[in-house]
């Protein structure tokens, strides 16, 4: 009885670990998902379309929605629909804001510490980033996606794991409407813009100059929001 108790005990200790496993990676890859902005602003979900494409069961995926709802990253409807939050004016401001002053501070930071294993990584992301642009047609996703890695690349490297947490849920909340910019087919994509300003970065980070790598995040976070506030797709 003894060994019986031990083994059922061990099976179903293995089973829970199965589960909370499951949704975790439900939950990270739908929080991964929506920060890469590889959904947009009032984009609507359905809880068994989201499990089909993770090929998994319901369950996990409504736990990964309850803990999004609760970080403002999701809106789940009267109706049970799942919602990208819609997204004004005045809050994409004040968000833009602060991340100005929070990522700023993680450039910043990451400049005076950056190994040159992490600056290797930064560079082949930036490589990659060029490479989309030069193929005539980029694809918005892979721009989208790249973007992500490069600036998180950067604010990992400056090893502040508290800001680092606090970024990623602003990037919740942003994210989705990033993709207004990387998306469009416009002037600033034509003008490498943001390629440029990725550009600058990485050159001040490889020379450890902090001031310059924050000017240069900045250009970046500016020009894309004023864009964005132009396009006329906030509320």
């Amino acid at each position: 009885m003894g060994l019986g108790g031990v083994s059922g005990g061990g099976i179903g200790a293995l089973d829970k670990v199965d589960r909370e496993t499951m949704g975790a990676r439900v939950y990270r890859d739908l929080r991964s998902l929506i920060m890469a902005g590889q959904v947009s602003p009032g984009d609507r979900l359905t809880i068994r379309t989201l499990a089909a494409a993770l090929g998994t069961s319901m369950m996990p995926v409504r736990d990964a929605i309850t803990r999004l709802a609760a970080e403002q990253a999701l809106e789940v409807l009267p109706n049970r629909t799942v919602r990208v939050p819609i997204m004004t004016r005045a809050r994409f401001e004040e968000v833009r804001t602060i991340r100005l002053m929070l990522e700023g501070h993680a450039v910043e930071t990451a400049a005076g510490i950056v190994t040159p294993e992490a600056l290797a990584r930064l560079r082949a992301l930036h490589e990659e980033f060029t490479a989309e642009h030069n193929t005539g047609d980029p694809d918005p996703a892979a721009l989208i996606r790249i973007n992500k890695d490069f600036h998180f690349g950067i604010y990992e490297a400056a090893a502040m794991p508290a800001l680092l947490q606090i970024i990623e849920g602003l990037w919740l909340q942003i994210g989705p409407v990033l993709n207004f910019d990387l998306r469009s087919k416009s002037k600033r994509l034509s003008e490498r813009v943001a390629l440029r300003h990725h550009g600058d970065l990485l050159d001040a980070l490889g020379r450890r100059d902090g001031p310059a790598a924050r000017a240069a995040l900045a250009g970046d976070i500016v020009s894309a929001g004023d864009f964005i506030l132009r396009c006329g797709s906030l509320v």
